[in-house]
């Protein structure tokens, strides 16, 4: 496991890279502990400056569309939940309820938001494009404001396809 921290228009952000993926992206606020002495491979640095490189794009409007290998770790459920995320395309928003149904749960809109909530690699897994059944901001990890700011960047850079 290898760690960079790096700078964002929207605060410090903790990358965390394991076997050739990134496992974490983290706003300062919420990075969980880890231990301090860490295997450093050569593969993850790699990994993480690739990913600082997109998300340099992204936070500029010049990227929409992640390449960056990524492997959050959770329980089935998560990963399930988790990789609907990726689904919701750049500019999109979806609620709690509409990924619910598209796992085939329907009635688990409280553990989709559980789910989102524990998300571990934040913008890359679009937990942001998750919005309230009314339209409304709901948490965030790196806070409300952060969380506006990401879906205004894409609303203003979105490309119609």
């Amino acid at each position: 496991m290898q760690s960079k921290l790096i700078d964002s228009p929207i605060g410090l952000i903790t990358l965390i890279a394991e076997d050739g993926a990134i496992t974490g992206l983290y706003f300062k606020s919420n990075t969980p502990d880890f231990p301090s002495h860490t295997a450093q491979k050569q593969d993850c640095e790699e990994i993480l400056n690739k990913c600082e490189q997109e998300l340099a794009a992204y936070f500029t409007g010049n990227l929409q569309d992640f390449t960056v290998p990524v492997s959050p770790k959770g329980t089935a459920f998560r990963e399930s939940v988790w990789k609907e995320l990726l689904q919701i395309r750049y500019g999109e928003t979806a609620s709690y309820r509409d990924i619910a149904e598209r796992i085939g749960k329907p009635k688990a809109m409280r553990a989709v938001g559980g789910a989102n909530h524990n998300n571990p690699i934040s913008i890359i897994v679009p937990c942001h494009r998750i919005i309230g059944a009314s339209g409304s901001l709901t948490g965030y990890g790196g806070g409300l404001d952060a969380k506006r700011w990401l879906l205004d960047l894409e609303t203003k850079h979105k490309t119609r396809k």
